[in-house]
């Protein structure tokens, strides 16, 4: 089966963007060949700082012919239905059309339209032109000449050459016949800029792998990523070091070169005086490289790895003196931020946070630190943490935003407030909490463990929630510029992790009152709207989070529909409980039982224009069939039972009581006929329909439930 293989090569591609961008063109690209019917064995796209490549094994040489038979209308029918049928079938008169005999229906116009399959050849030449001119990059240049010409290709940075060939492994492929902007496709490429300037010629996948290989470039980005890492490994081995190993930073440098030399540096151990995560912070940021660690330690080394995309005549000699010269310099700057920050407390910092404006309708840092404050107080008892080091932590909390080391590396903030506090003496606890009270940063991010820094989290994302709520500024499809789903997320995955209770109404009120002077600006809408919608937006990232977990988004919706529910660890585990349930043939049942209470309930209320909320009576039950008498005593002890356990938090021991239900609402609706003859029978036998519904309202609102 024939293959294709297309590369598109232009100037840097950033390495942040390349394998989103891969995995575009792979998209793409096949997306289209399926939408007209071209399947494939397999697909796999590469991405260079300098190449976008994608290699499509097993299509057809040329597509199936396709056969389809259109239904038109009858014989006879208006001509403005003929005509209709005539159009959409390409058809230029019925002549041409087929007419079909049904003994029902009578006799109709189908339209026979064969369409030949066409070659494969031809329909990349007309996808890939379109898909290359509408690629989907963040950011896109025009450049040249033609770059004012209207339509003029807009790509990453500016494309150089194009190929695109096409055919089986045993024959010479073909050139996909197409051209952009004057650079047309062919079967020439050019290896690495420095090392192999040379043009080659490439026909199919395996040549071009092997020739660009041969050309220092190594196409696959995981292959980059593992060359670089094993070959750091070695070196920092054979100095008796170890890696400390960094997957962002490694995903980065190798998209920043096509033939990775890894080489080793290093520096005055004097600078091992400052923190080590700075030393990092500056290592990483300014000059892209590997920190090193001493063997079997977490005391790091005067020494650091980075890598090139140059096999030097000198061994790297000079290379490594140039990043040797940029780490000495910014070590330090780096030292120079430490020992300045040292000689001030972070208390006498706090001044300055109220010169940075947080938000225009919500203050100045300096004051939502205040509000923080006041809130980590407020929940501190609530997670068991001491009052006074939960609201002392979140004073100090962002006073690290206005140091030297944290001016120059954000990405710090946190970390060094906790080395600062540590510095002056403050509770470990305190320490802890102003690090890690901006934790978790996301799914995968670890979520505090003590007490104190779980308070000012908590507090610290509330603040946030609700301010921005109260604003009106809430996430927008795509858009969530202030990160509030991911605060939310936070929130979430404190208190189900932490098992922690709390009632958010409560706490979003009380951030609210706190705001209220500063929203007085906000639209006109009641803090009871604004905090109910919040609510429900945390319902929503419950199901994210949960439906990650493998539960099921409808049980959320089930729980959430009760009033009050605010709790989201009762929530959690009474969705928990619900799903167990459901597994069960009990809970199969019931829930069926339910779904045709409920219908007969819709259907029956309509008609009759009323509801049957009273409750039944169970003398009238009595008096009817025994399965009537079964189901009205298990209504009020089933109810009964999954109240008192729903009160004790016993949400399995409610699910127990409801399956009771299971066997008298099997046998009710078996011998049981629901639309009586006798009225005030049948008004009854509908009241204990609703008792049912009632009943497992205790636990969830089945009529969210699916299925």
């Amino acid at each position: 089966m024939p293959d294709l293989l297309l590369e598109l090569r232009s100037e840097e591609i950033p390495a942040r963007m390349q394998r989103r961008a891969a995995e575009d063109l792979k998209k793409l690209v096949t997306d289209a060949l399926v939408e007209r019917g071209f399947l494939y064995d397999g697909a796999k796209a590469f991405a260079t700082p300098r190449r976008l490549a994608l290699h499509i094994a097993g299509l057809p040489a040329r597509g199936k012919d396709v056969r389809e038979e259109r239904k038109g209308p009858r014989v006879g029918a208006p001509d403005g239905a003929v005509q209709g049928f005539l159009k959409s079938s390409g058809l230029a008169s019925l002549d041409q059309a087929t007419v079909v005999s049904d003994p029902k229906k009578g006799e109709f116009y189908v339209a026979v339209i064969e369409k030949p399959g066409r070659d494969t050849l031809d329909v990349l030449a007309e996808i890939l032109p379109a898909i290359i001119r509408a690629f989907p990059w963040p950011k896109s240049m025009r450049w040249g000449k033609a770059s004012a010409q209207p339509g003029a290709l807009r790509w990453v940075r500016p494309l150089q050459s194009i190929v695109a060939t096409f055919g089986p492994e045993t024959e010479t492929p073909e050139v996909v016949p197409f051209s952009i902007d004057g650079i047309a496709a062919g079967t020439t490429t050019y290896g690495h800029r420095f090392l192999a300037p040379e043009p080659i010629e490439v026909r199919r996948f395996d040549d071009y792998v092997a020739a660009l290989e041969r050309a220092k470039v190594v196409l696959d980005a995981d292959r980059r990523k593992d060359i670089i890492l094993h070959d750091a490994r070695d070196l920092a081995f054979a100095r008796g070091l170890e890696l400390v190993e960094d997957e962002g930073l490694l995903e980065e440098v190798a998209g920043l070169v096509e033939w990775p030399v890894v080489l080793l540096g290093t520096f005055d151990p004097a600078f091992l005086d400052i923190p080590a995560e700075a030393i990092r912070a500056t290592i990483r940021a300014n000059q892209k490289c590997f920190v090193l660690r001493e063997a079997g330690s977490d005391r790091l080394a005067p020494a650091f790895i980075l890598t090139s995309n140059l096999v030097a005549s000198d061994g790297g000699v000079a290379i490594t003196a140039g990043n040797e010269r940029v780490v000495r310099a910014r070590l330090s700057d780096a030292k120079f931020f430490w020992e300045t920050d040292k000689a001030i407390k972070l208390e006498d910092r706090m001044p300055k946070l109220d010169t940075i404006v947080f938000h225009e309708k919500l203050g100045t840092q300096g004051e939502r630190v205040k509000r923080i404050a006041a809130l980590a107080r407020e929940l501190a008892p609530l997670v068991g943490a001491d009052a006074d080091f939960a609201e002392r932590a979140a004073r100090l909390a962002k006073a690290d935003l206005v140091t030297e080391m944290v001016g120059e590396f954000p990405e710090l903030q946190g970390l060094m407030g906790r080395t600062y506090a540590a510095l002056q003496g403050e509770h470990a606890s305190i320490a802890a909490a102003v690090e890690d009270h901006y934790k978790p940063v996301g799914p995968s991010d670890r979520v505090p463990t003590d007490p104190v820094a779980i308070a000012v989290a908590l507090a610290d994302k509330l603040d946030t929630l609700v301010g921005f709520w109260a604003i009106d500024e809430k996430p927008t499809g795509s858009k969530d510029p202030y990160a509030l789903r991911r605060a939310a997320l936070g929130v979430i995955r404190l208190i189900t992790e932490r098992q922690v209770r709390l009632r958010l109404l409560e706490q979003f009120d009380a951030a609210g009152q706190a705001l209220s002077h500063k929203s007085a600006d906000a639209p006109a809408k009641t803090k009871t709207n604004y905090l109910t919608d919040l609510l429900a937006f945390f319902a929503d990232r419950l199901k994210v989070y949960l439906r990650d977990q493998g539960a099921r988004h409808d049980l959320i919706d089930a729980v959430f529909a009760l009033p009050g529910q605010d709790d989201l660890l009762m929530v959690v585990r009474r969705v928990e409980a619900l799903g167990q349930f459901l597994e069960t043939e009990d809970g199969k049942n019931l829930l069926a039982g339910y779904k045709r209470a409920a219908n007969i309930l819709r259907i029956e209320e309509k008609k009759d224009g009323r509801t049957y909320e009273d409750a039944p009576d169970a003398g009238l039950a009595a008096q009817g069939e025994p399965e009537e008498r079964a189901l009205s005593d298990a209504l009020v002890s089933a109810r009964e039972a999954a109240s008192k356990a729903v009160a004790a938090e016993d949400f399995a021991g409610a699910m127990r009581a409801l399956s009771s239900l299971r066997a008298p609402v099997d046998a009710f609706f078996d011998k049981v006929t629901v639309n009586a003859d006798d009225p005030a029978l049948r008004r009854n036998r509908l009241a204990l329909l609703n008792a049912l519904r009632a009943a497992t309202r205790e636990v969830a609102d089945f009529s969210r439930i699916e299925g």
